[in-house]
């Protein structure tokens, strides 16, 4: 970059050279001089709304928003002084009058920006009083919950619906006092066309949107000595449950998960990895068939419940392209319910199914009518996210880094390196190429690692050739990345065969139930998504089975229950169908 292209300012008497075009707020954050602030999300479009990140500029009359104001040359800046702390102190005590009482029975006490900034800035007491707004609480949807009385109108909630996921359901409704974010027409949750992501939850700094909570659901159950609690966790706790524990992002601590649920109590632990190498037998052979057939393509995969809840709302016309496999969470639950019980000899009336995933979107997955037993009732019967497992982990006692390293149950336990990896983006279609490959070749892959489909970039293209085959595939992670990808398979522009669609940024690894960042980070960080895959890639390399095919637990149950697969055993169990979906608030 020219010189002409930069801007030399002063900043708290220390002198920094930066972009034109560069804020305040970015160019103090690169000194290290940090400016409190609210509203402002370094993933988001910029607002200005709180006023928190205010700081003097000489020669101006007044303070300006840092995080909206752009440098200048010869631009002097103040970040501190008498003025900006009252002024500041101000404005939090304003928010907090306006702000609910109960931050010790708060689902965010201890981890709220409004709790830590009111600490930071010297707040002891409630300055002024008045009326308070007054809204219902939300609690129609299954996945997320809204408390109107605890929003502090960031507005980052509305951003991140719009910008990152182009779901758009969020808007601020009224006007003044009573201004809201909200579904359109104030509706419920569960009446909007929101896909139960749970990523306005990740940026929300307060305890305004918060995920349906199951967690003293599962502790009944657990109490309950004629029922048979049964706990599957999907592949990208693993990489992220340590962090509510003190270990550093990236760090897997498998074993250690596995004994801490031991401890909670449950009497099984199994792993959805079992059922993502299971997905991949199912998806890969009916890739296959479309490939040879030359019909329903791409082959759409179907892992990703807020994918699938986004497709049924805005892309009907593409449901006959997506896979009809069940995600590895309700094919374990399916197994569970009738092969596993069939095995322990069970009543299987008596199991109930737990599933620890990193989704809110999972806990609306398990309630879909299609995902019942014989019987009618739920598959899985309860889905706790990382954030719930770590509170049950630690209101049972459990001293996480001093526990030693468990192992799965043996039964619906075991999986391969490719079941892993299903956690990061681009997971599942390197699993379903390692097995595809195989598949139609009936020789070994001369390549097992598809690096052209990793990393946490939004839409990622390449081409595999399968002995002279050329397969186009396509992987997108965030559902406005996604949209691009979809309207060109939709114009004809792009021309594929097999495309992956994660419903959350980075994946998996990223989900709207995953633990909250430490200081430093913010929760849709690149860097943070590809510590948490590094980490399975890391599990997946040490593995020796690494294909799902070659899971022999996998073969044993193909041979002694289900047949083969695509069989008709198979469809009964592990499919599913999906429908196209008008929101209930929408005529």
């Amino acid at each position: 970059m020219s010189e002409t292209n930069k801007v030399r300012l002063t900043i708290d008497e220390l002198e920094i050279e930066v972009a034109e075009g560069t804020t305040i707020l970015q160019a103090a954050d690169a000194l290290g001089i940090h400016i409190p602030r609210l509203c402002y999300h370094p993933r988001l479009s910029v607002v200005g709304a709180c006023r928190v990140c205010i700081v003097e500029v000489e020669g101006m009359r007044n303070p300006v928003a840092s995080c909206a104001y752009p440098v200048a040359n010869g631009m002097k800046v103040k970040t501190s002084s008498p003025m900006l702390r009252r002024l500041r102190r101000d404005i939090v005590e304003l928010i907090l009058d306006n702000h609910p009482q109960d931050c010790q029975t708060c689902e965010r006490n201890g981890n709220c920006e409004l709790q830590e900034l009111a600490y930071s800035m010297g707040v002891r007491e409630r300055q002024f009083a008045g009326e308070r707004k007054h809204f219902p609480l939300d609690k129609s949807s299954p996945s997320v919950h809204r408390n109107p009385e605890k929003c502090i109108l960031c507005g980052r909630c509305v951003r991140v619906c719009s910008e990152v996921q182009g779901v758009h359901n969020l808007y601020p409704q009224g006007r003044g006092f009573h201004t809201v974010p909200a579904p359109a027409h104030q509706q419920d949750m569960a009446d909007s066309v929101c896909i139960h992501c749970g990523q306005c939850i990740n940026v929300c700094p307060t305890a305004a949107l918060v995920e349906h909570n199951d967690a003293e659901r599962v502790l009944q159950a657990l109490e309950d000595p004629d029922t048979y609690v049964v706990v599957q966790t999907a592949p990208s706790i693993r990489a992220a449950v340590g962090e509510g524990f003190g270990y550093p992002p990236g760090t897997p601590t498998t074993g250690k998960m596995i004994t801490a649920l031991r401890h909670i109590g449950f009497d099984a632990v199994v792993d959805t990895n079992f059922g993502a190498d299971l997905t991949i037998m199912e998806e890969s052979t009916e890739f296959i068939r479309r490939l040879q057939n030359k019909e329903k393509l791409p082959l759409i995969t179907s892992c990703s419940p807020g994918w699938v809840c986004f497709m049924e709302k805005f892309y009907p016309e593409l449901i006959p392209l997506a896979s009809t496999c069940r995600s590895p969470m309700t094919m374990t639950s399916a197994l569970l319910k009738t092969y596993y019980a069939e095995k322990m000899k069970l009543d299987p009336k008596r199991i109930f199914v737990v599933a620890i995933m990193p989704c809110t979107a999972k806990k609306f997955e398990c309630q879909r009518p299609e995902h019942r037993t014989a019987w009618g009732t739920q598959l899985t019967d309860a889905v706790l996210t990382t954030r719930e497992l770590i509170w049950l982990a630690k209101t049972s006692g459990v001293d996480y880094q001093n526990l030693p390293d468990g192992q799965f149950d043996s039964l619906l336990g075991s999986s391969s390196g490719a079941a892993d990896i299903f956690g990061a983006t681009g997971g599942v279609m390197e699993a379903a190429l390692r097995t595809a490959y195989e598949t139609v070749t009936g020789e070994q892959c001369p390549e097992i690692e598809f690096r052209d489909v990793r990393g946490v970039q939004g839409i990622k293209e390449t081409s595999v050739d399968i002995k002279g085959t050329k397969i186009n595939i396509a992987v997108a992670n965030g559902l406005s990345n996604a949209k691009q990808l979809l309207d060109a398979i939709i114009s004809g522009e792009k021309h594929l065969h097999l495309v992956e669609i994660m419903a959350c940024p980075g994946g998996c690894v990223a989900g709207g139930g995953q633990p909250f960042p430490p200081e430093g980070m913010d929760v849709m960080d690149p860097e943070l998504a590809k510590l948490r895959a590094r980490a399975l890639y890391s599990i997946d390399s040490a593995k020796k089975m690494r294909k799902s095919h070659e899971n022999p637990e996998l073969q044993q149950l193909y041979k002694e229950f289900l047949g083969e697969p695509n069989g008709h055993k198979s469809h009964e169990l592990l499919h599913t169908t999906y429908t196209p979906r008008e929101p209930r608030g929408v005529k």
